[in-house]
């Protein structure tokens, strides 16, 4: 998530960037569907086609990152998969750096895809067979993925940055304490080329949708990729999707979601052992992420991000409830 002050609405800032690549001046009144998270996204369109832009301060992003980010999409388009596709700008450069008065920012422009978010379905079997399919099908590409020039960050980077974070920090001694034991614990498992590669991170109903004329689908937001176990998507996506479902219905859905997995890819052995590790991955960078973002305070905030701060703090509570307790291992 960006720094709150980040996240302000600059209509202008969007199209000055924006400027970069052909649109349909018309459209920019789509920018009042825009949305701030880990990215700002502004919707317009070009020849009548809806299109995306993303930005972020340099100072949020690390440029290696996005542009190893892009390799993967391009890669994974080459092969046939359902994901969002880039647009390259008027100067043929699918990533943008761009000196505004509002700072430095990368930004880049993507096709939107087709389909709805699966949270807008029925959550039929057929639907998560498929949503599961997609990521058995991702896992099954990235395990035969070997990047050119740029490489994405690792599970291990991701837990040194965590601890420089919490260096800003000192009385977050059990985040730290929870960084250094998810360290040692992972140090443990065994990496091999059928468990471990470059993992979506984010693959929840928000990000992937499902097209109903080719019964399959197609994922949007790569920006958390990362080299991890496979098991950790599986997790954060089955993690996702209780949200939507009903408790009862729960597990016959699980099921549903793991049959269509493992149609495309196999389950490695060590997947339920290190299942609690991913989810205590999972609430430690949500964790330090939002501690990151609500640091800086000001007079006079307005209320939509006095309420936001208060929502963060909350979901911070939550998430650090088991930090520093054993990691339990599970054999289901």
């Amino acid at each position: 998530m960006l720094k709150l002050k980040y996240l302000f609405n600059i209509e202008d800032l969007a199209e000055m960037l924006l400027g970069n690549w052909e649109f349909d001046k018309q459209s920019i009144d789509m920018f009042k569907y825009y949305r701030i998270s880990s990215n700002a996204i502004y919707p317009f369109q070009f020849e009548g086609n809806t299109q995306l832009l993303r930005f972020a301060s340099k100072s949020e992003k690390n440029k290696e990152n996005i542009l190893a980010e892009l390799d993967f999409i391009s890669y994974l388009r080459t092969k046939g998969y359902g994901v969002l596709e880039s647009v390259r700008s008027k100067s043929d450069e699918e990533l943008v750096e761009a000196q505004t008065p509002w700072g430095d920012y990368f930004a880049s422009v993507f096709k939107r895809v087709s389909g709805i978010q699966i949270n807008k379905t029925d959550f039929s079997d057929a639907i998560i067979f498929s949503h599961g399919k997609a990521l058995g099908k991702l896992h099954h590409l990235s395990s035969q993925y070997t990047p050119d020039m740029h490489k994405r960050w690792s599970y291990n980077d991701v837990l040194h940055w965590i601890q420089d974070i919490l260096t800003d920090f000192p009385t977050e001694t059990a985040a730290l304490k929870e960084s250094k034991q998810l360290q040692d614990y992972f140090s443990t498992v065994p990496i091999t080329n059928t468990n471990f590669g470059l993992i979506h991170y984010d693959f929840e109903y928000d990000n992937v949708f499902f097209d109903e004329a080719t019964n399959s689908c197609n994922v949007i937001d790569f920006d958390d990729a990362m080299y991890h176990w496979y098991a950790m998507d599986i997790e954060q996506a089955l993690d996702s999707l209780k949200d939507c479902i009903p408790s009862e219905l729960f597990s016959q859905k699980e099921q549903c979601f793991m049959d269509g997995y493992r149609s495309e890819y196999p389950v490695s052995d060590n997947f339920p052992a290190i299942i609690p590790a991913c989810r205590r991955f999972a609430n430690l960078y949500g964790y330090t992420r939002s501690l990151r973002s609500i640091s800086e305070k000001w007079a006079n905030e307005p209320d939509w991000m006095i309420g936001l701060r208060g929502k963060l703090t909350k979901s911070m509570k939550e998430s650090s409830l088991c930090f520093g307790s054993e990691i339990q291992e599970e054999t289901k």
